[in-house]
């Protein structure tokens, strides 16, 4: 990146950045955005916070949904908000979301990452924000970006070996994301829901009440002018289905505890899906029988009781395309999707053979202690490559356009069908009339860029 040509398209003042030719910007944004996230140490951060700084510029701001979901929380407007997580060519992906939300003109869709994303993808929220935003300068996006932690996530093991240290690391993530302009935060201590109790609420309260803290401290953290929307879960994704009884537990239960200003916007809830889909022996994926019925029954409990958004499903990526349309026609406010896109990178006949073998030897060797008794070759493969992205994220970057463009495409497709399924296609106007982007500057360190 030639520090010259960045000071032909900006300004960099103590006032903040300013744009002089947003042509010029685009052009170099492609190089921008890839030395910023092969950088290291302070220069990395310098560049990923001036591109957050310019996309803010741009008319791209980090925003939090939560006056939307207020709204769909009175009345629900009849569409579902896709939750769409990047794991791998994080910015070309990106760049085809926008695309397609333009040309069909979205106005609610999140990019999200989870905790343990953020590990095996190798990209800290700070990297991810500004990947997502560099993408939206680049498409010409102008409005609120929603970016959002999903399933910021207790883990029962280390939870009961050590409760602060493990809440400690979470209320740590939690922080880091907020200072990297995640204005939406899933929080998931539905791990620690203690099953031996006597009652529901009792087998709730380890979770509602942990929620309960870690929105406190979210509310606490947050900057003036700044409502952040806070989403929980009541029911681990792979278990058994949620029940009305669940949901009542947990909210009455936060809401007797939590005294921090707005509650959650959302509730997670399981009925039937799971992360990354059931894979056979042959690699094929298991059909999946989501309950739509428990579903339809929870969101509006969620919705006319308690005025959230409704619930959220998880999982959802790999299931057949005619089962999208009834997301919104049992009122689920937001679906996350995940695997599916990864599934379209890895098996698009456009990435070379020679490089997917690459990728799948380096995970056999990498990460042979996680195959499991009994799995096939396959089924290991499947499960894990999601590993091959972060540690080989240089060797995916570096892919020509000649192969990237075609695969960006399917994925541009599958975004293009979820939009329309999920009836998100021209919802610009709501996101306008209840989204007040809040912009929020952040100090960069200029000089170490020469600016």
């Amino acid at each position: 990146m030639d520090i010259m040509e960045l000071k032909n398209v900006i300004d960099v003042s103590k006032d903040g950045v300013k744009i002089k030719d947003v042509n010029s910007l685009k052009n170099i944004m492609d190089s921008l955005v890839y030395e910023a996230v092969f950088s290291e140490g302070e220069k990395k951060n310098a560049l990923l916070m001036l591109i957050k700084e310019i996309a803010k510029a741009a008319g791209a701001t980090p925003s939090s949904i939560q006056s939307l979901y207020e709204e769909m929380g009175r009345a629900y407007p009849g569409f579902t908000v896709p939750a769409i997580n990047i794991r791998g060519l994080a910015y070309d992906s990106a760049k085809a979301v926008f695309r397609k939300a333009v040309e069909m003109k979205v106005g609610p869709f999140i990019f999200e990452i989870a905790r343990s994303e953020i590990g095996y993808t190798k990209q800290r929220p700070l990297e991810y924000a500004a990947v997502v935003l560099a993408a939206a300068v680049k498409e010409g996006y102008h409005g609120p970006v929603f970016i959002q932690g999903d399933h910021f996530q207790l883990v029962r093991k280390n939870y009961l070996n050590d409760p602060k240290a493990e809440t400690d690391y979470v209320k740590g993530l939690v922080k880091e994301a907020i200072e990297a302009e995640f204005y939406n935060i899933d929080i998931d201590s539905s791990t620690l829901v203690d099953i031996d109790r006597e009652t529901i609420k009792e087998q709730q309260r380890p979770n509602f009440e942990k929620t309960a803290e870690l929105a406190a401290y979210i509310r606490e953290i947050q900057s003036d002018g700044m409502e952040i929307s806070i989403g929980g879960e009541i029911g681990e994704i792979g278990g058994k289905n949620s029940t009305p009884d669940e949901l009542r537990a947990y909210l009455d239960g936060f809401n007797e505890t939590f005294k921090s200003g707005k509650g959650l916007s959302k509730l997670s809830v399981q009925t039937g899906t799971s992360h990354g889909g059931v894979v056979l022996p042959d690699g094929t994926l298991a059909k999946v029988k989501i309950d739509f019925y428990t579903l339809r029954i929870l969101s509006d409990l969620a919705r006319k009781t308690y005025g959230l958004s409704g619930c959220v499903q998880h999982g959802a990526s790999t299931l057949p395309e005619e089962a999208f349309n009834m997301f919104p026609e049992t009122g689920t406010s937001e679906v996350h999707l995940a695997t599916g896109f990864q599934n379209i990178i890895y098996d698009s006949k456009h990435l070379p053979e020679g490089f997917r073998k690459e990728v799948y030897s380096f995970i056999s060797q990498e990460y042979a202690k996680e195959r499991k008794e009994g799995q096939t070759e396959e089924q290991f493969i499947y499960s894990t490559r999601k590993k091959g992205f972060g540690p080989l994220k240089k060797k995916w970057w570096d892919l020509p356009s000649s192969i990237k463009e075609p695969v960006m495409k399917e994925l541009e497709a599958k975004f293009g069908l979820l939009f329309e399924k999920l009836k998100v296609r021209n919802t610009m106007d709501i996101v306008k009339r209840t989204v007040r982007p809040v912009v929020i500057k952040k100090e960069i360190n200029s000089g170490l860029l020469g600016l």
